[in-house]
């Protein structure tokens, strides 16, 4: 295998705790509105929905749409199966509320981990976020990418191959000499389907310690760690 020569990386579990910043960010949303659920369980319910809301757009039922505007349309979805008001849901406090995603903290061993990666090699975001929810979430937790890369640039929402392929044809490389880093098995199998490396990074709390619903889709990966130190010690071990 040859070593790669950039990495892209998934962000929504595998790079930020996306279950615990929801919750807190929501807990007082929640305890006014819905006092009959946790926090964690209105960040798992707004999250479920994360993947049929991008379903539309990779069959062409609609256009596509950025990932701000789908994370408002989910927490209104998500309002009215808990029966709370039309007014509600379309109200200014709610549209603040879908922007809780710009503010999402990254995992412990990020910071100085992917900082230690960066020196080895390009890093990118292959995110399904849009680029001014990246921008204004790297503001607030302060990591620091190359580029910001991903479903908005392709216009295309993973595990679709344009979002993997357009990723690594942007940055000027053959799909084999870019590695995606995941936590997600899904979004690996078919990163590697496209021909792309891949490199898992165990994230065991990103459902609050519940097994992952990617499971089933585990392979052997190119790289395989439990953070991002420790892979950042593989990859300087074969560059």
């Amino acid at each position: 295998m040859q070593a790669p020569k950039a990495l892209a990386f998934d962000v929504f579990g595998t790079v930020v705790d996306w279950r615990s910043s929801i919750a807190q960010q929501a807990s007082g949303f929640v305890a006014q509105h819905l006092p009959h659920i946790s926090p964690e369980q209105f960040a798992d319910g707004w999250r479920a929905l994360y993947q049929p809301a991008m379903a539309a757009c990779r069959s062409g039922a609609r256009d596509f749409v950025a990932l701000d505007t789908l994370h408002h349309e989910m927490l209104q979805l998500l309002l009215a199966q808990h029966g709370l008001p039309a007014a509600l849901q379309h109200s200014a406090e709610v549209a603040e509320l879908a922007l809780a995603w710009r503010q999402l903290q990254p995992w412990p061993d990020v910071p100085q981990g992917l900082a230690q990666l960066r020196q080895l090699l390009p890093v990118v975001t292959l995110s399904n976020a849009n680029v001014a929810l990246m921008v204004a979430m790297n503001r607030f937790n302060g990591l620091q990418w190359d580029a910001v890369l991903g479903a908005e640039v392709s216009q295309h929402y993973k595990p679709a191959p344009q979002a993997y392929l357009r990723t690594a044809e942007l940055l000027h490389l053959q799909p084999g000499e870019l590695c995606l880093v995941a936590c997600h098995h899904s979004d690996l199998a078919a990163a590697r389907d496209c021909g792309l490396q891949t490199a898992y990074v165990a994230r065991p709390n990103e459902y609050g310690g519940a097994p992952a619903p990617d499971r089933a889709a585990e392979q052997v990966w190119d790289f395989h760690a439990n953070s991002f130190g420790e892979l950042a010690e593989q990859l300087a071990a074969v560059l």
